[in-house]
């Protein structure tokens, strides 16, 4: 029996040799790989030139791309023909192959410039190596990850049972084609938003408690970017509290991509991916009043982000206020001792943020792929459509809920004052039940609000409704068939209007 060892990573190698020997197998090696069992005291492999003939060529591009290897691993062991085709080249049966892949990730995202770094760590004879073996796992065992090297080789050498090598082989396959989309992603045709094939790295981070619902099963993975460093809720670190769900993390990362739009101080409250609370202020342990009180009802159990570490205060400011979910770029330690008090919510910490430059969303059948929404308008943009103007008091406002809004499901409308959400609509199948909803959750407090709408307004209804209810200013995209009713109703009502021209949907 041979078994050929050829790992960029070599933890675990020598022990894996030293058992392999003692069950009765030949090693066969390559380079480091070689002289790191070589180096042991008992035992030794033959190098890979010796069975090939040929030394490494091309500063090691070439190393195990012969017949003499890739026969001896792809021949199946019940078909004579193939045992006599070895036979007459002299090739003798390869039946365990360890293998592991230069580290291009590790490369690319360190020196993302060093082109020529990058590509001699693109795996050529690696990856070949385990698709051969894998193709062939009902002869051929294929070992890619140190953690299975114990357990196979307790089973080898007639107990691996063709389940075993089958999970193996799955392993393989899905271990280099993660490493080919990893090199896909590199070498992405930057001139094509979308390319005619679409496969993207994700790696495992986590098993979740459950999904959406206690009988689904969930899982977190984290993606694979060269232009930036590792943020995101893909790196999170959770300092105490229970096992996070999907929805908490789906929870947390609406909360995270909110707070994280804004400069100033900013918390919101989240309950299905929806803002019960927002609020911007100079002081933290403010903007995080102002967020509870836009809702109190609903931020119970809900999912609490800021956009910057939080202090001391604002954790004092928060208790006896049951939350699901803390997220935040840091804690001061104070504000951390506080937080671990709390027996459920889980406190989690991301590093930093950069938002998704694509967005996918599956469908029955395929995914849908699309850039994210990163527009960012302001008050400089727009077009007042009225002819009453803003009070510049409120332009700030204007700019908070607009960029809020986009953050909330169509059809939806806030309404803000102080830079705070004071009443919201989301959801609904038509544009006038956002507003009513939106107006019956702010009730008195609706007067002199600005209210920001993801997309136009259809009919003059919502305005009218809007103006009795004391609202002052009205932002929307414009561009329907009846703007210029709507416009006359917003004036007639006397109240301020402005079309950005760009349509916000979240769906």
């Amino acid at each position: 029996m041979k078994a050929l060892i050829s790992v960029y990573e070599k933890s675990g190698i020598v022990d894996l040799a030293v058992d392999l020997k003692t069950k009765g197998y030949e090693l066969i090696s390559t380079g480091g790989s070689a002289k790191a069992i070589n180096s042991h005291e008992g035992i030794s492999a033959i190098e890979v030139s010796e069975i090939t003939g040929f030394s490494e060529m091309l500063d090691g591009r070439v190393k195990t791309l012969h017949p003499h290897i890739h026969g001896g691993i792809l021949a199946k062991r019940n078909d004579p023909s193939h045992i006599s085709s070895l036979s007459f080249q002299g090739i003798s049966t390869i039946d365990l192959v360890a293998v592991n892949l230069y580290p291009f990730e590790k490369i690319a995202q360190a020196n993302p410039e060093d082109l020529d770094e990058i590509i001699e760590n693109i795996d050529i004879g690696g990856p070949t190596l385990i698709r051969s073996a894998a193709k062939n796992y009902a002869d051929v065992v294929i070992l890619v990850d140190p953690d299975d090297y114990s357990w196979v080789v307790e089973k080898l050498p007639d107990k691996l049972s063709l389940e075993d090598r089958k999970h193996l082989a799955s392993k393989a396959f899905n271990h280099v084609a993660f490493y080919d989309a990893v090199i896909a992603k590199y070498f992405a045709d930057t001139a094509s938003e979308f390319n005619g094939h679409l496969s993207l790295p994700y790696r495992k981070v986590k098993q979740l408690r459950y999904g959406e619902n206690p009988h689904q099963k969930a899982a977190l993975y984290s993606g694979v970017d060269f232009e930036k460093s590792s943020v995101g809720l893909g790196e999170l670190v959770q300092h105490s509290g229970e096992e996070l769900s999907y929805s908490n993390v789906l929870d947390a990362d609406s909360a995270f991509r909110i707070v994280n739009d804004f400069k100033e101080n900013t918390v919101a409250i989240i309950k299905h991916t929806n803002p019960c609370g927002l609020s911007s202020r100079s002081k933290q342990v403010e903007a995080y009043t102002g967020a509870y009180n836009g809702d109190p009802v609903s931020a119970y159990g809900g999912i609490v982000a800021f956009n910057k570490k939080v202090e001391k205060e604002t954790a004092e400011a928060m208790k006896g206020v049951l939350y699901d979910v803390i997220i935040a770029p840091g804690y001061e330690e104070k504000a951390l001792e506080i937080f671990k008090k709390r027996k459920r919510a889980r406190i989690l910490e991301v590093s930093g943020f950069e938002d998704n430059k694509i967005e996918l969303r599956s469908i029955v059948g395929g995914v849908l792929v699309q850039t994210t929404d990163s527009s960012e308008e302001k008050y400089d943009d727009w077009t007042i459509v009225s002819e009453k103007l803003p009070a510049k008091n409120q332009i700030s406002d204007m700019e908070f809920a607009w960029k809020a809004c986009k953050h909330v499901k169509s059809n939806s409308i806030l309404l803000v004052k102080d830079k705070s959400i004071i009443g919201l609509g989301a959801g609904q199948p038509n544009r006038v039940n956002s507003v009513h909803l939106a107006l019956r959750a702010a009730g008195d407090k609706a007067k002199d609000c600005v209210l920001a709408s993801d997309a136009f307004f259809p009919f003059k209804d919502s305005i009218i409704m809007a103006a009795d209810n004391g609202i002052s200013t009205i932002i929307q995209p414009g561009g329907s068939i009846r703007d210029e009713e709507v416009i006359e109703a917003a004036n007639d009502c006397n109240i301020t209007m402005a079309f950005t021209g760009v349509r916000h949907f979240k769906h």
